[in-house]
């Protein structure tokens, strides 16, 4: 069933019609999310917001063909609303990139893992936009569709492999002048 038909049976409150939005998009809008290094809490509630958005706009979406797109732009909206609130809750002297270790895990481990994650972050901050946000939409658990990642980035499903190829490539080179050795990647 197209998005047409699914958001106009859904403003009549079709609830099968809603819950197949919801799974057709529910990938989509968790790795928008998580692309923004959001707690699971934090990130369950942004898509929790954006669904209520999308509830409260359901007769007013013009366009429903472009429903990814809107739910995209939505999401990355609340993402940063609430990274705003977070920053506000946030003690002065929590740090970003510091985690707790695991019990019983070494504190070496612990911080050699988040050097590691702090240097891909810092190389996948280097790479052009189109890339960062193509890997952070595919970095999902589970991983969106390419439809999904498609109509959410504007970009033909057949250059979504190869992009990802090039983008993946450009990581791995900055990772690799940052320090990190082909051992430490997954």
């Amino acid at each position: 069933m197209d998005t047409t038909t699914l958001l106009s049976a859904a403003a009549r409150g079709d609830q099968a019609a809603w819950e197949a939005l919801v799974e057709r998009y529910a990938s989509l809008l968790w790795s928008i999310a998580r692309a923004y290094r959001l707690s699971e809490a934090d990130a369950a509630d942004v898509v929790q917001t954006v669904w209520l958005k999308l509830v409260e706009n359901l007769g007013r979406i013009k366009d429903p063909e472009r429903l990814p797109g809107w739910l995209g732009t939505t999401t990355r909206h609340e993402c940063l609303r609430q990274l705003r609130r977070v920053e506000r809750e946030r003690p002065a002297d929590d740090h970003v990139w510091q985690s707790e270790p695991a019990p019983g895990e070494a504190v070496d481990a612990a911080l050699l893992l988040n050097e590691r994650d702090a240097t891909l972050w810092r190389a996948l901050a280097a790479l052009p936009e189109h890339c960062r946000r193509l890997l952070r939409a595919l970095m999902a658990t589970p991983p969106p569709s390419y439809a999904a990642v498609s109509a959410a980035l504007d970009m033909p499903i057949g250059s979504i492999g190869p992009t990802r190829q090039r983008c993946l490539g450009r990581l791995r080179e900055r990772a690799g002048a940052a320090g990190l050795g082909t051992e430490d990647r997954a």
